[in-house]
């Protein structure tokens, strides 16, 4: 029984428990990076109104290249992803996890083997920008006075890869489609408005690192596309995840949900891991998306 003064049971104090010992936390250590690395292909179907014939998306976010990712592993994602024969290949953000001054050059010819007929676009996150050097930060080190024109010569590298960035715009991949991109939420200019003005009559199809953004949808959007929460990463048994970055707790965690206007959003797990290079519960995903019209 809980005696009356007992401090209330939460994710954090069940993990701190549950690794309290040395013992344990190697244990979930072990396992977790075992976790870590080992990813599936998560395939889900959805009605997208408007689309006159059906499209099929490959969606990859979370990279994280860098401290705990090198080339290796992202040369795997991407061969799962060709092995799908996607029609179109998305990319939700955090490419990056490297200090400001660092170049990530080694990612680029894993990219550039991305194949996709409609072509392969994507967003920057919040961890792009501490690579970047936006800020001050663990990851991304000192914050440099050139940090725009750091990012403009990243987006250039990109698209020489054949990634094109979209960045509070869009442009129709197909004349039934419409896809728009937002800004890093934590930017504080991430604009679904600006990303979808050209839309028309279009199927809409969003991508938006942070999940953050969907209760602030100006519209009802066909799809959204987010990545950012890791699925929370570490996820307990009868806890869930210790914790997810999102100012909505963990009701942006995962899978299918709901942005304003009912708008219909899924949420990767993603691909690379942030703070630790341990998952547990949680495995990574290319998630590959059959789209059909109503």
């Amino acid at each position: 029984m809980t005696r009356p003064d007992s401090p209330p049971v939460t994710r954090r104090r069940v993990l701190r428990g549950l690794l309290g010992g040395g013992a344990a936390l190697g244990a979930l250590g072990g396992a977790g990076a075992a976790q870590a690395y080992a990813f599936g292909v998560t395939r889900e179907q959805a009605t997208l109104p408007g689309l006159r014939s059906p499209l099929r998306a490959a969606f990859l976010t979370d990279l994280h290249y860098g401290l705990y990712v090198g080339p290796g592993s992202v040369r795997a994602w991407v061969d799962a992803t060709n092995a799908e024969r996607p029609d179109l290949v998305l990319l939700g953000g955090d490419f990056l996890d490297i200090p400001s001054g660092d170049s990530p050059a080694a990612l680029f010819p894993e990219l550039a083997r991305l194949r996709a007929p409609l072509g392969v676009y994507g967003v920057w996150g919040n961890h792009d920008y501490d690579s970047f050097g936006r800020r001050d930060s663990r990851r991304g080190g000192r914050a440099r006075p050139d940090w725009e024109a750091r990012r403009e010569s990243l987006t250039a590298e990109f698209a020489r890869a054949g990634v094109t960035l979209l960045v509070n715009t869009g442009q129709a991949v197909r004349d039934d489609l419409w896809l728009g991109g937002v800004n890093d939420f934590w930017q504080r200019d991430a604009d679904p408005a600006a990303a979808l003005a050209g839309a028309g009559e279009r199927a809409t199809l969003l991508l938006s690192h942070n999940p953050d953004v969907l209760p602030e949808l100006p519209a009802r959007v066909g799809l959204t596309l987010c990545g950012h929460t890791h699925g929370g990463q570490i996820r307990l048994p009868l806890v869930g995840a210790v914790h997810v970055p999102s100012r909505y707790g963990g009701r942006y965690a995962m899978g299918w949900v709901q942005g304003a206007f009912e708008s219909p959003a899924y949420v990767s797990r993603g691909l690379g891991t942030s703070g630790v290079p341990i998952r547990n519960l949680c495995e990574p995903e290319v998630t590959v998306l059959t789209l059909t019209g109503e």
